[in-house]
């Protein structure tokens, strides 16, 4: 029975979105349930966590119908750690939402969308079986593409239309990858393919395989040429969405291919090529996108992508220092990136505008929070000892090991014009003088609405700011994190063993 703790936070996600229902029109219900549940959420993330890292990988057969014939849950460190992050993101949005997302948006079901999203998130990390990622991939798009319609204002439903047509092509891409794969093995357990793709004689077959996950995983990871969707979609729903959007929805894109890339489709050169110069061009893009935008929440999606790129490079080189380095930082980016769309958001509650132009003297009129908000905004730069510093190091590591000069020069250029990036909006934003924006007569701005409001826009950001100071300055406990995680990656047989020689009890 203790298995089965492994689907306890994504059976209290589904309970939560399910709750919420019932309290339809009682927003003030809805918050407090929200957050509530956010919280438990989060403790009993940990406690799984916790007993995964002390019993290793543990498995669900759903139905008591055995591998591969079932549908499997697991839960490895990768997944749990995943999962984790989940709860920690999700419960910093959730308060934050509380205190920014106006009455009108939440009487549209804010608040179970939101937690059916979180739901698609656990159950894409917890899932054992190719198909039900598909399907958890298709609960996240469903329930995303509502929240960004949220308010039906011109920009979001511009915003919504790009980001639904892409996700839909890359949904269409890889169900039509499934049904190849199928095709080819006559199964569709991770596990179980993982033995039977290798054993394929056709490689020829396996390796269009392979890139059709590519190229569908790519476009929800907004890799590089298949990125534009974001930028011109991120940037328009309410803060708390982009929040979560920005922090959770590109890495389950980036989670699926290092799962299915470190276990399904293992050593191929000619694979691990592609996604390195994926990941170089990514990062030139990514940061030179980053670089001409004046709207601070467009600076940010670009630097979404830019930093996917690191990621992908760690999973392009493929030896245990360059995987170890890509889950640091998928650790630290999913923190970073969650926080500074709620900062954005906090911005322009103060000011009313995203726009650098039109911002300036937020130092000197709000000491206290831009210091607070220098810890994430550094800590994405990677200024040493900040979060952002230590999984770099492992990059480069393995960039000089396996002689990828290119990606060593991609990764340094992706640093530098962050710093750039971070630098410019520091200087336009907090220390410039402060510029005339004309008042907007019906916007509800920070120091007009209730101090709990405010509490609970702040201190969501004071949260995940602490927590990314936890990772930087204890940087040597997430090293031994991302060690084992790709350690387990790397030596995949212990998955298989879990999964395919688990015994179902009677």
């Amino acid at each position: 029975m203790t298995q089965q703790l492994i689907l306890y936070p994504l059976l209290l996600q589904l309970l939560l979105a399910i709750l919420l229902m019932f309290f339809w029109k009682k927003i003030n219900t809805q918050r407090i349930i929200s957050m509530l549940g956010s919280l438990v959420h989060l403790a009993v993330s940990i406690g799984v966590f916790a007993y995964i890292w002390n019993n290793g990988t543990q498995t669900v057969q759903a139905g008591s119908w055995e591998a591969p014939f079932g549908i499997t849950f697991i839960a490895d460190t990768f997944a749990i750690t995943m999962v984790l992050l989940t709860s920690i993101a999700g419960l910093a949005v959730s308060i934050f939402s509380s205190g920014s997302v106006i009455g009108d948006r939440l009487r549209f079901g804010y608040f179970p969308i939101f937690h059916f999203l979180l739901l698609g998130l656990t159950g894409a990390f917890l899932t054992g079986d190719i198909f039900n990622l598909y399907v958890w991939f298709e609960i996240i798009i469903i329930s995303s593409f509502v929240l960004i319609t949220i308010g039906g204002e011109k920009a979001q439903l511009e915003g919504a239309v790009k980001y639904f047509t892409l996700n839909f092509l890359a949904s269409m891409i890889f169900l039509t990858a499934i049904a190849v794969l199928y095709g080819l093995t006559g199964s569709l357990n991770m596990a179980d393919l993982a033995n039977k793709v290798a054993a394929v004689e056709n490689r020829a077959l396996v390796e269009i395989t392979a890139i059709l996950f590519l190229i569908g995983f790519g476009i929800k990871s907004a890799v590089f040429p298949l990125y534009f969707w974001l930028p011109a979609s991120y940037h328009t729903p309410p803060s708390a969405v982009s929040a979560i959007f920005g922090g959770l929805l590109t890495k389950v894109g980036v989670y699926a291919l290092i799962r299915v890339f470190t276990l399904i489709f293992v050593g191929d050169a000619f694979l691990d090529q592609i996604l390195l110069v994926l990941a170089i061009f990514t990062l030139f893009s990514g940061a030179l996108g980053a670089l001409v935008q004046n709207n601070i929440r467009k600076v940010f999606s670009y630097l979404i992508i830019c930093h996917i790129g690191y990621m992908i490079s760690g999973l392009g080189m493929f030896t245990e220092v360059a995987i170890a380095g890509a889950i640091f930082y998928l650790v630290h980016d999913i923190l970073v990136k969650t926080n500074l769309f709620m900062i954005s958001g906090l911005i322009y509650r103060i000011k009313g505008s995203n726009s650098m132009r039109a911002l300036g003297g937020f130092y000197a009129n709000y000491p206290k929070l831009s210091l607070l908000m220098f810890i994430p905004l550094f800590s994405l730069v990677g200024i040493p000892p900040l979060s952002g510093f230590w999984p770099k190091i492992s990059l480069i590591t393995a960039s000089f090991e396996t002689g990828s000069y290119w990606s060593l020069a991609a990764i340094i250029f992706a640093s530098f014009i962050t710093l750039v990036v971070i630098a410019k909006l520091w200087a336009e934003v907090f220390w410039k003088d402060a510029q005339e924006i004309p008042v907007r007569p019906k916007f509800r701005y920070y120091h007009k609405i209730k101090n709990i409001k405010r509490i609970q826009i702040v201190v969501p950001i004071v949260f995940l700011s602490l927590v990314t100071l936890y990772v930087g300055f204890g940087a040597e406990h997430i090293q031994t994190l991302s060690t084992r995680i790709s350690s387990e990656l790397m030596n995949n047989q212990q998955y298989i063993d879990a999964v395919l020689n688990t015994q179902i009890s009677e």
